[in-house]
């Protein structure tokens, strides 16, 4: 082995020691900077090899969100291609996903993710008032997000759906599909099961806040007990149907 090879090997192992070494908080600044601050990772230990932390999901004014505990390991041979690329598993799951970063982006694929239902007053803040409550699973199929650029699937399910605003529950479950092609995440609504019928179709630009216009129909049954809820967030049209407009 020459001098030169010896010198470039001695070199490649040094900056390997310092990827080893590198503090897990430096995680915590690539994710606020390809978020543009949505995603950030709190009480970050280790290193960038492996860790333990908080992921932290924010609204869109940095003023609240929720925290789930997250650990992740390094997969070394994508160190080779300029990318971290790290097996991550959320509050202690057997199963885990990968997400790799890059300069560009950060990449996440097959992802489980339970979440609460208050988590959907993170995108819209008008439902916060409703006082929410069920069981939500966020399943990414794919998605990558960088400054401004968020492309890929997933799929929202809420089970047992219900708010603290009306006696009846669950008041059904509904499936999310969002669908992100650059600049815009597309979101389509539909009714898996339940008494309270919702549909709708809606989009989240990259620096505003979502758009989402659907329905809403109520069953004779149940009008008197729903209308008040509905009230709070849709135009009552008559005969149990409500006109939805968040933003």
């Amino acid at each position: 082995m020459s001098r030169w090879q010896l010198f470039g090997f001695g070199l490649a192992v040094y900056a390997l020691g310092l990827v080893l070494a590198a503090p897990a908080t430096l995680i915590d600044a690539r994710l606020a900077q390809a978020s543009s601050g949505r995603l950030r990772l709190a009480q970050a230990r280790g290193t960038l090899w492996s860790g333990t932390g908080q992921i932290e999901i924010r609204d869109p004014n940095r003023s609240s969100g929720i925290a789930k505990s997250v650990a992740w390991h390094i997969r070394p041979a994508y160190l080779l291609l300029g990318k971290l690329r790290y097996d991550v598993a959320l509050d202690q799951a057997p199963k885990h996903f990968p997400v790799t970063i890059s300069l560009a982006r950060i990449e996440v694929a097959d992802a489980d993710i339970n979440l609460p239902a208050a988590a959907l007053s993170l995108g819209v803040p008008k439902l916060a008032a409703l006082g929410l409550t069920g069981d939500m699973l966020l399943h990414i199929a794919r998605l990558a997000v960088g400054r401004g650029s968020v492309q890929g699937n997933a799929t929202l399910q809420w089970h047992d759906a219900a708010s603290a605003f009306t006696p009846i529950s669950p008041l059904g479950d509904y499936e999310l599909r969002l669908d992100g092609d650059g600049t815009t995440v597309h979101a389509s609504l539909r009714t898996l099961q339940g008494p309270l019928q919702l549909d709708g179709q809606g989009s989240w630009e990259s620096g505003r806040n979502p758009v989402f216009q659907g329905n809403a129909r109520v069953p004779p049954p149940q009008q008197q007990q729903l209308a008040p809820l509905l009230r709070m967030i849709a135009v009552d049209q008559g005969d149990g149907r409500f006109a939805l407009q968040l933003n």
